[in-house]
């Protein structure tokens, strides 16, 4: 397939910002398409959800590949940039002028967008740099119009189409499922109708929980072409992350198992990072939430997998806490976040901070279990594991039947100095991606929201050379889009020997920068911040109708994508939880 054809598609989607338009769009392209390649481009990536891989191209670096492919300055690049906003629109202009120029020119094909960007991610060794350049600079001496902006989008991950993972699920399922089943689109009314609504919605949760279980668009595309036979009974593949289960928050010990009924199991909510534990004979992959592989910088859990988990082909959903050397204590998130980035001098830093692996959900052993109720996907885990007092173990758990059993729980819980409860239905599967009530956390505090920084203000005065004051946001599920949320500029010290510094953000923000204006610059929405805050209120000042009162960052969340950041839905939920009631 040309490029061209596939800029098309994208500048249609662009061009609307009906959901329903867009799944059109989509669905239509779908039907035609069965490339690998294209079918990942049209996502705006060049590796499928499940791989950890990155391009990891700063802008600074795309300016670079600009240069080369138009001979402009990089005075003339910045200033059509500052003026458009968008890199991607100002390359466009600049490669445009360029091609005017040209007499002979080679049509760029979706396999030549897609091969450079794999070579740009895969590169290593010396030169790297130049030569990332130089693959980039190829593809935009060849582009034509519209194409530019869309490649330097898609190499910053950014492509501004509106693409969400709902709006992505149901083209597929309007794709292969709609004409059987009597669906039908009106473009004039922007309407859509089915006929057979239970088969439809049934084929629809097909759909869903293949891409849950894979976490790979393209494979599930090519099994629903198959039809609903090939998306039922889709296995989990060990060394392939899938989306953890996620938990919302009840309001109360009472609330929790009003959601989760009973008997239900309480378990410690402990203060560390979330990690699947991958395990396939010899190899043994660790993966954070956000699907990142750290088995390097965690040799020392692997080592105790390796040794105290008696199956062969396994995967273990387990939360990694840290202890205190000397007193044998949990310590704070903080203290084990920089061993999740860390690459070298591995050893020293594990000496340093060593942790413990409390696992508390098998979701597959020789087979996948996450059909199987929670209270028999424990006993398996308990089967399995060995525990070594420090290093790994099952994560304690009670059963309780009464609200007052449950507080005992808690209370001891906080005592021991863990963030709280969790709650877990013991008949309920593992759902991966989802908050269904299947379990909750209660915590003694406001629920903090996970936000993902999507611009910052350069400071003044004393903290005129760093950014200081940070946008955040947090996401809609069904758009994919990130809707702001407020400023926050306090919780951020000075000093990096005091914590997460301004000069660290800065530093971190910088090459994700996509557009600057006056002093506010736009980032790729990478960096993900806890926050608390005093109140959620009302707010027409930001796009998510809400406004945070006296935001502060807690910590930064190495081990979180933005992609997985606090949802419109979390923050509904929560400021009707203000008011004494649930929304």
């Amino acid at each position: 397939m040309k490029y061209a054809e596939l800029v098309g598609v994208y500048e249609r989607l662009e061009g609307t910002a009906k959901r329903l338009e867009k799944t059109a769009i989509l669905s239509e392209f779908l039907k035609n398409v069965s490339d690998e390649k294209v079918l990942l481009l049209v996502q705006g990536r060049v590796f499928p959800n499940w791989d950890p891989r990155e391009l990891g191209v700063a802008a600074k670096l795309l300016v670079k590949a600009v240069q080369v492919a138009t001979g402009a300055s990089l005075e003339k690049i910045e200033g059509v940039w500052m003026e458009k906003g968008d890199l991607g629109l100002a390359a466009d202009e600049l490669v445009g002028k360029k091609t005017q120029a040209t007499l002979f020119r080679e049509q760029l094909s979706c396999a030549k967008v897609f091969d450079n960007l794999r070579k740009v991610a895969e590169l290593e060794g010396e030169g790297v740099v130049d030569r990332k350049v130089q693959l980039i600079a190829e593809l935009l001496s060849s582009a034509g119009e519209g194409e530019a902006k869309y490649i330097v989008r898609t190499v910053l991950q950014e492509l501004r189409i509106g693409l969400g993972e709902g709006t992505i699920r149901d083209s597929i399922v309007w794709a292969f499922f709609g004409e059987k089943y009597g669906a039908g689109y009106d473009a004039e009314k922007n309407s859509f109708t089915v006929r057979e609504q239970d088969k439809y919605g049934a084929a629809a949760a097909l759909v869903q929980d293949a891409l849950d279980r894979l976490n790979d668009v393209v494979e599930v595309v090519q099994r629903a072409r198959q039809g609903e036979d090939a998306l039922r009974g889709v296995e989990l593949v060990p060394l392939r992350p899938v989306k953890v289960m996620l938990y919302q928050k009840a309001l109360n010990v009472a609330n929790a198992l009003e959601i989760v009924g009973v008997p239900a199991a309480a378990e410690f909510k402990y203060d560390g990072f979330r990690l699947q534990i991958h395990r396939d004979g010899d190899k043994i992959v660790l993966f954070t939430r956000r699907l990142e592989d750290v088995t390097a910088q965690f040799p020392d859990v692997v080592s105790v997998v390796r040794k105290n988990i008696k199956s062969a082909r396994v995967i273990i959903d387990a939360e990694v806490v840290g202890v205190d050397p000397v007193s044998g204590k949990y310590l704070p998130f903080q203290n084990i976040s920089q061993r999740i980035k860390r690459k070298y001098d591995i050893g020293e830093l594990a000496a340093k901070f060593p942790v413990e692996v409390n696992v508390f959900d098998i979701l597959f052993m020789e087979k996948s279990l996450i059909d199987v109720p929670f209270e028999k996907r424990r006993m398996y885990l308990k089967e399995i594991t060995e525990e070594l007092p420090g290093a790994l173990k099952l994560a304690e758990q009670t059963m309780v039947n009464t609200v007052e059993e449950g507080e005992k729980v808690y209370a001891r819980a906080l005592e021991e100095g863990n963030e709280g409860l969790m709650m877990k239905n013991v008949q309920a599967m593992y759902k991966p991606g989802s908050r269904v009530g299947f379990g909750v956390k209660v915590k003694p505090t406001m629920d903090t929201l996970e936000v993902a920084v999507v611009g910052a203000e350069w400071g003044e005065g004393k903290r005129g050379a760093w950014l200081a004051s940070f946008i955040v946001a947090v996401r809609d599920p069904e758009s994919g889009k990130f809707l702001e949320i407020g400023r926050v500029g306090t919780g951020i010290k000075e000093k990096s020997e005091e914590g997460t510094s301004f000069e660290q953000l800065t530093a971190l923000l910088l090459p994700l920068k996509t557009e600057e204006s006056g002093r506010e610059i736009r980032v790729i929405p990478k960096v993900v911040m806890e926050v608390d805050y005093e109140e959620i209120q009302a707010s027409k000042a930001y796009s998510s109708g809400f406004a945070l009162r006296f935001p502060r960052m807690v910590r930064l969340r190495e081990d979180r994508a933005a992609g997985e950041v606090s949802t419109i839905d979390d923050v509904r939920r929560l400021a009707g939880a203000q008011r004494g009631r649930d929304q």
